[in-house]
C-alpha cells in the first residue's frame, strides 16, 4: 500500500493552498508606508561612450524626488563575481567591474544609465522618459567569433581583449587525447549550438529597500533564492552595509530556474535610494525589463569530436566551445560554462580520456548565467547528440551503443575529475523501454505514415551533478563562498517543530517535504512542523536553493539538527522514566524503554524541556533547539534515460511531440507526487528550449526577441502528457537521507531526445542528408533541412 505519511508519501503541497486562493505574499504584495518608486532610464544601444546625462528635465517634472546617475555611485562599490576562474595556462580570468549604474559606457542594450524616484511609479516613468543621456555610440560586437578578432572592438577599454579565460579540462590530458583521436579507427565530428534563452518565470523580479535611520538598519525585500548571499554580496562589495545592519527577506517567490540566484543592480539600487531618502523605495519589473535585465541561459557553441574503435566503444572525448558571457560577469557566470560543464562529460560512459576548452568571452549582450541545470544541460546536449550521430555511422543502435558504454562499477573515478558514487544506468534504460513501449514504435510510425507525417524516436541518457560541494574543494576551484547549508530546528514546549533553513523554497515544495521527514524521524503528523525560510533575520546563515541541492544539502542539514534534538529529549525521557539513554527508542511520537511498557508522549518530554521541575539540570541546560550545518562529501548524481517521439509534417516542417517518457533515478524519494512535478516542469522547459525558445540579437546588439510577440514560450498545447518513472533507486551514500536532486533533470535530459527524434524521423523518411538541425527546431529550420 502506498504510504500516507512521511518519507515516500505523495502528499499534496500544502503551500498550494494559499496560493491558489490568492493569499501568498510576494514582494510585489509589500506596500510600505511613505513608500516611493523608481522608475530606471535603460540604453537603448547595446555599446557607446556615456558623454553625459541630462537629468534637468525629469527633476522638474511632478513627484520626483530625485534622479540618481552613475556620478551618485562614484565611490560605491561594482557588482561582484561569486566565482573566479583560472585559466589553462595558470591565470586568473580576466574581471572587469561592473557598476550599479553605468559610467562611462554603456555595454549592453538595457544597461541602466539614471533612476529616477517618485511618488508613484507612473510620475516615475512619465519623467524618466524626459532623461536625456548623451551616448557616443560605437560599433557592438554580438558574435562570439567576431569578438575575439585582434580588431574587434572592446566591452571593456580596461582589459586586453574580450576573452574573460581559455580554459583547458583536464590539461594533462590533452596530448593524450589528441593522440588517440588521430589514431583512433572511427571519429565523430558535430557542430552545434546551445541556444541563447531567457528566463521567464512567473514572478518578474521586485525589490523594495528599506531604512530605519534611528538604528542605521537596512531592509531589502526581493525576489531571491538565496537571501543569505545577496546580504553577504550586497553589503560587504557593493554598499559597505555590516552583516547585522542588513537585513534581506525573500518571501514567497513565483519561480526562479537560477535567474533570481544572482545579485542585481536593482537591489543594490533601492536599498542605497532607501538610505539617501530616509524612505522605502520600490521597483516592480515590467516584463520587457526582463528580457533585458535578467541574466539569460546557455549561449555555447561547440565542436565535439568522439574517438571509437571498430566495435563502437568510446576511446576519447574532445569538445572546444565558445561561451558567451555577455557584457558583464554575472554573480556565478564563470563557473558554469567550466566547472559545471567539463565536469559532465564523462556522462553515463566510461570513456577513458577526455579533453574541454572553454574560451569564454565578453560581448554587448545581457549577462549570461546559470539557468535551470546550469552547464549540465550544456554537458548533456553535446555528448548524446554526437552519441547518436556516432551511431548512425557506424549503423549501430543508438541504444546498444550507450550500454555497450555504460558505467556499471561504482564508485567510479571519471576522467574530468568527479566520482561517481552509486548508480545504475542498465536499470533506467530497461525501465524506459519498458515505460515507453518501444516495441510498439514501428506500428505507430505506420500509422503516422498514413497521416503524411514523418515520425521518429530519440533516445538518450543524462547524468547530473547535484548539491555543488564540497566547500574546500569548491574553493580550490574558484567559488568565493561557501557551499554548506543550515538549519536550526526549534521543539516547543507542547511539542511543535519549527524548521528555520537556509535554503529556500520558490516552488520546490519545501514547506511540505521538509515536514514529511521531521515527521518521520519523530513519529508525529506533518501538521506539527513548521517550516520557515526566506529572512536572514530569522533564519541560520545558508547558500539559498539551487543546483537541486535543496532537499539533498538543506535538508541533510535539516536531519542533523533534528538528530542533536533527538539525542537531548532522549536523555530527557530516560530521566524521566529513570532508565538509561541508550535503553530508550523513540517509536511512533513516544519514548519507550527498551524491552518494557514504560513510555513517555514526545509531546510531555518537550514540556520537560521548557518546564524543567523534574530535569537533569547538572547534565542537560532546558530547553530543545539546535542548529546544524552541513557541508557534503561530494555531488549527488542523479541519472536517467529519455525517449521521445515526434511526427514531423515535411510540408511546414513543423514538429509535433506525441510521446514522451523519462526514467529516472533520484535516489530516495520523499514525495513521489512532487518529484513528478519537478521532472514535468524540467520537461516543458527543455522541449521549449528545443522547440521553440531563442533569444536572438542583431549585429547592432538590439534585442529582437524582447517581448512574447517574439520569444516563444511552451504552451500546454505543445507538450505531451508526460510518462515519468523513478521506481530505479540507487540511494546516494553520502547524505543521511540517500537522496539526489531531481529539479533539473528534465531540462537537462529533454533537448537531445528531441533533436534526436527530429533526426529520427528524417532519416527513416530518407532525408540522410540532415545530420543535425540546431536548437531551437523551428517549423522553418525543419523545413529547410528537408529541402537542402
Amino acid at each position: 500500500m502506498p504510504k500516507d505519511h512521511g518519507i515516500g508519501a505523495s502528499q499534496k503541497r500544502r503551500e498550494d493552498v494559499r496560493f491558489l486562493t490568492g493569499r501568498g505574499r510576494y514582494t510585489d504584495d509589500i506596500n510600505l508606508p511613505g513608500q516611493a518608486y523608481v522608475a530606471f532610464v535603460r540604453s537603448q544601444v547595446a555599446h557607446g561612450i556615456l558623454k553625459g546625462v541630462d537629468t534637468s528635465a525629469a527633476e522638474a517634472s511632478p513627484g520626483v524626488l530625485r534622479v540618481f546617475t552613475g556620478k551618485d555611485f562614484e565611490g560605491v562599490g561594482g557588482l561582484p563575481c561569486g566565482w573566479q576562474v583560472t585559466d589553462r595556462f595558470g591565470q586568473p580570468m580576466q574581471e572587469p567591474a561592473h557598476p550599479v549604474l553605468a559610467q562611462g559606457k554603456v555595454r549592453h542594450v538595457g544597461e541602466i544609465i539614471a533612476a529616477v524616484v517618485a511618488e508613484t511609479y507612473e510620475q516615475a516613468r512619465d519623467a524618466a522618459e524626459k532623461v536625456v543621456p548623451d551616448i557616443e555610440e560605437l560599433p557592438a560586437v554580438v558574435d562570439m567569433r567576431a569578438a575575439l578578432a585582434d580588431d574587434a572592438p572592446k566591452v571593456h577599454d580596461d582589459l586586453k581583449n574580450n576573452l574573460c579565460y581559455d580554459w583547458g579540462f583536464v590539461e594533462e590530458n590533452r596530448e593524450a587525447v589528441d593522440e588517440a583521436i588521430r589514431n583512433a579507427p572511427h571519429v565523430t565530428t558535430l557542430e552545434l549550438v546551445n541556444n541563447r534563452l531567457v528566463p521567464n518565470a512567473m514572478e518578474p523580479r521586485v525589490a523594495i529597500g528599506d531604512y530605519n535611520p534611528g538604528t542605521d538598519e537596512s531592509t531589502l525585500y526581493t525576489t531571491s533564492q538565496n537571501p543569505h548571499v545577496i546580504r553577504l554580496l550586497m553589503g560587504a562589495f557593493v554598499l559597505g552595509i555590516p552583516e547585522h545592519k542588513l537585513r534581506v527577506v525573500a518571501p514567497d517567490v513565483g519561480g526562479g530556474f537560477g535567474s533570481k540566484i544572482f545579485h542585481y543592480a536593482e537591489e543594490a539600487f533601492c536599498t542605497f535610494a532607501a538610505r539617501q531618502l530616509k524612505r522605502p523605495v520600490k521597483w516592480t519589473a515590467q516584463r520587457w525589463e526582463s528580457f533585458m535585465s535578467d541574466a539569460h541561459g546557455r549561449d555555447h557553441v561547440t565542436k565535439i569530436e568522439l574517438a571509437l574503435d571498430k566495435e563502437g566503444n568510446f576511446l576519447a572525448v574532445r569538445t572546444e566551445t565558445l561561451a558567451n558571457l555577455g557584457a558583464y560577469l554575472s554573480t556565478f557566470a564563470p563557473s558554469v560554462p567550466t566547472w559545471l560543464h567539463g565536469t559532465l562529460m564523462a556522462g553515463n560512459y566510461k570513456t577513458p580520456l577526455i579533453y574541454v576548452n572553454v574560451k569564454a568571452v565578453f560581448t554587448n549582450t545581457v549577462p549570461v548565467d546559470a539557468y535551470r541545470g546550469a552547464g549540465r544541460p550544456e554537458a548533456t546536449y553535446q555528448l548524446e547528440r554526437v552519441i547518436d550521430k556516432a551511431a548512425r555511422e557506424l549503423g549501430m543502435d543508438p541504444i546498444e551503443i550507450r550500454r555497450k558504454n555504460f558505467i556499471t562499477e561504482f564508485p567510479y573515478q571519471t576522467p574530468v575529475a568527479l566520482v561517481y558514487d552509486t548508480g545504475n544506468y542498465h536499470c533506467t534504460m530497461d525501465k524506459l523501454i519498458e515505460i515507453a513501449d518501444l516495441d510498439g514504435f514501428e506500428a505507430r510510425r505506420k500509422a503516422s505514415e498514413e497521416k503524411g507525417l514523418l515520425r521518429g524516436l530519440g533516445v538518450n541518457c543524462y547524468i547530473e551533478a547535484c548539491g555543488i560541494a564540497p566547500s574546500n574543494l569548491v574553493g580550490q576551484l574558484g567559488a568565493r563562498a561557501g557551499l554548506y547549508e543550515s538549519a536550526t530546528v526549534r521543539v516547543n514546549a507542547t511539542g511543535g517543530v519549527v524548521v528555520m533553513t537556509g535554503a529556500h523554497s520558490h516552488g520546490q515544495g519545501h514547506e511540505t517535504t521538509f515536514p514529511q521527514v521531521i515527521a518521520e524521524m519523530i513519529g508525529i503528523d506533518e501538521s506539527m512542523v513548521e517550516i520557515v525560510h526566506g529572512d536572514t533575520a530569522n533564519t541560520p546563515m545558508g547558500m539559498g536553493t539551487y543546483g537541486s541541492r535543496s532537499i539533498a544539502v538543506g535538508g541533510a542539514a535539516m536531519v542533523r539538527a533534528a538528530e542533536k534534538v533527538i539525542a537531548k529529549a532522549t536523555k530527557i525521557a530516560a530521566h524521566l522514566m529513570e532508565a538509561a539513554p541508550e535503553d530508550i527508542e523513540l517509536k511512533g511520537g513516544e519514548f519507550i524503554v527498551k524491552g518494557t511498557d514504560k513510555r513517555i508522549a514526545w509531546g510531555d518530554v518537550c514540556l520537560a524541556a521548557y518546564v524543567p521541575h523534574n530535569y537533569p539540570l547538572e547534565e542537560l541546560e532546558p530547553g530543545l533547539e539546535e542548529t546544524a550545518f552541513y557541508d557534503p562529501a561530494n555531488f549527488t548524481f542523479p541519472a536517467g534515460a529519455y525517449a521521445c517521439e515526434v511526427e514531423v509534417d515535411p510540408e511546414t516542417g513543423k514538429v509535433t511531440i506525441d510521446r514522451f517518457a523519462a526514467a529516472d533515478d533520484f535516489g530516495n524519494v520523499i514525495n513521489p507526487m512532487i518529484v513528478d512535478g519537478q521532472v514535468h516542469g524540467g520537461l516543458g522547459q527543455g522541449i521549449g528550449q528545443a522547440l521553440l525558445e531563442g533569444c536572438v540579437y542583431d549585429e547592432n546588439g538590439q534585442l529582437l526577441t524582447g517581448s512574447y510577440m517574439d520569444y516563444a514560450m511552451p504552451r500546454a498545447s505543445n507538450l505531451p502528457f508526460f510518462t515519468v518513472d523513478h521506481s530505479c533507486k540507487t540511494p546516494c551514500t553520502h547524505n543521511p537521507l540517500g537522496v539526489k536532486g531531481c529539479g533539473e533533470a528534465g531540462a537537462i535530459g529533454s533537448p537531445p531526445a528531441v533533436v534526436n527524434a527530429v533526426i529520427d524521423a528524417l532519416h527513416r523518411a530518407g532525408h540522410t542528408h540532415v545530420t543535425h538541425i540546431d536548437m531551437p527546431l523551428t517549423p522553418a529550420r525543419v523545413w529547410q533541412a528537408i529541402h537542402g
